[in-house]
């Protein structure tokens, strides 16, 4: 793991493509504003565990699901 310090405006660039920049700092909390390319995603981690938790738990209850169910498609509209 890399650490750096920043003061406040300044930016970290990664890659040439994605810059982070230190937003404001107050307190306990740190906004950071953040550029990266449009098919670069960019999710709080928090978030990004929360989503594999419950797309682990659908699959685990979609294998009790009856074979009639299972075999349905889904179809975009």
């Amino acid at each position: 793991m890399l650490i750096l310090t920043r003061k406040l405006n300044e930016e970290i660039n990664i890659d040439g493509e994605i810059t982070i920049k230190i937003i404001s700092i107050s307190d306990n909390q740190v906004k950071l504003g953040i550029e990266a390319p449009r098919d670069v995603q960019i999710v709080r981690k928090e978030v990004l565990e929360r989503v594999k938790e419950n797309t682990q738990d659908a699959l685990k209850k979609s294998k009790d699901l009856p074979a009639e169910i299972k075999g349905l498609k889904i179809k975009k509209i």
